[in-house]
């Protein structure tokens, strides 16, 4: 095995032995909770420019598989875990984690102390690092991590290129890709929805133009307030379709109605977190992967109203406008991976739909 190790911005070093692609990698280091759902974790865009440590002891366990893919190609920076497994045992296996990264060009690092790891990001925030070589200078990679700026231009990366359908007899939906994750079209699919995917920067004349009886805004990565063209284009929207808004596409919707948000110390990342509704006090557990939250306090002069909220830090989960038929939630009622109790926020948009009926001239 091949002796590498993690760099932080802080000066702290991280031995282990290297997996997947043997290159180096830097990118900001966040951790995900989760005990299941690493393929699907991998291939989340919303992880652009990341090096996600996972923390949960033992990784690749069930292999890799056709299915469980969350896009086409992963934009992960690195993963970092405790122990990688060799040899999966699944009956949908197909390769292991290790085949893939190495294919995807996606270094690894094992053998990590995952717990002093994460215990440092949640007290001292996210921070850059770099997975580099056992013989990699440490001073002077930390200097260059403290002088580096982490990338802007993520939902620029990884959104769509054109736009494509995906044909259905339902409600026709106009779905703006951030980074956007299967998952959300899998759901809108099942429940029929004439599906048209477009890019991040398409304007609200051009998605009007296409008539849709409602607009989802999807997840993706980065700083909501790197897309201010984004901002617009849903500022121009609401109340003139029906809108949903999910992870990124909760933060737009929000600065769109004159919100602010705000980076978190290290995020929400995993698939356990408690979310309550406020209206009817139902709990759900769900699935989130953000850095950045609406900042509560700022929705006060707006026309939005907080529906949901976190129950571990109190943080806002989920907006509402007071008149106009819009409203979005920071986590991810499509799972994958993870529970799928707020499933139910898909058919809530299709009723949404159904009473507004958009007429076109």
């Amino acid at each position: 095995m091949t002796k590498k190790q993690l760099i932080l911005e802080d000066g702290s070093v991280f031995s282990g032995e290297g997996f997947g692609w043997m290159g180096e990698a830097e990118g900001e280091v966040v951790f995900n909770t989760g005990m299941t759902g690493y393929q699907e974790i991998l291939s989340d865009s919303s992880y652009c420019a990341q090096m996600v440590v996972l923390t949960y002891p033992l990784i690749g366990n069930y292999g890799i598989n056709r299915d469980d893919f969350e896009s086409i190609h992963p934009y992960i920076k690195a993963l970092i875990v405790r122990e990688a497994c060799d040899l999966p045992s699944n009956f949908r296996s197909e390769a292991s984690i290790d085949d893939l990264l190495n294919e995807k060009k996606i270094p690894g690092l094992s053998g990590v102390d995952t717990r002093r790891l994460t215990r440092l990001i949640r007290s001292y925030g996210t921070m850059k690092g770099r997975i580099c070589a056992e013989d990699a200078d440490v001073n002077q990679v930390i200097t260059e991590l403290k002088s580096s700026e982490l990338a802007k231009d993520q939902v620029s990366r990884v959104s769509t290129k054109s736009a494509y359908p995906s044909p259905g007899r339902g409600k026709r939906v106009v779905v703006v890709d951030y980074g956007m994750k299967h998952g959300i079209l899998r759901e809108l699919n099942r429940r029929q929805c004439d599906v048209i995917v477009v890019p991040y920067h398409t304007s609200a004349k051009e998605i009007l133009r296409l008539h849709p009886d409602g607009v989802v805004l999807t997840n993706g990565p980065g700083d909501p307030k790197s897309v201010p063209e984004s901002v617009e284009t849903v500022k121009q929207l609401i109340g003139s379709v029906p809108i949903f808004g999910i992870c990124l596409g909760h933060q737009l919707l929000a600065l769109a109605g004159g919100a602010d948000t705000f980076k978190l110390k290290f995020g929400h990342r995993g698939s356990n977190h408690p979310v309550k509704e406020l209206s009817s006090g139902k709990v759900a557990i769900t699935s989130q992967n953000h850095g950045y939250a609406v900042e509560e306090n700022s929705l006060l002069s707006t026309d939005f109203i907080v529906t949901h909220k976190a129950l571990n830090d109190g943080t806002v989960e989920g907006i509402q406008h007071r008149e106009q038929p819009a409203f979005s939630v920071q986590y991810h009622p499509e799972a994958s991976p993870g529970p799928e109790d707020a499933n139910e926020l898909f058919d809530r948009f299709i009723n949404m739909m159904e009473e507004e009926e958009v007429q076109y001239a």
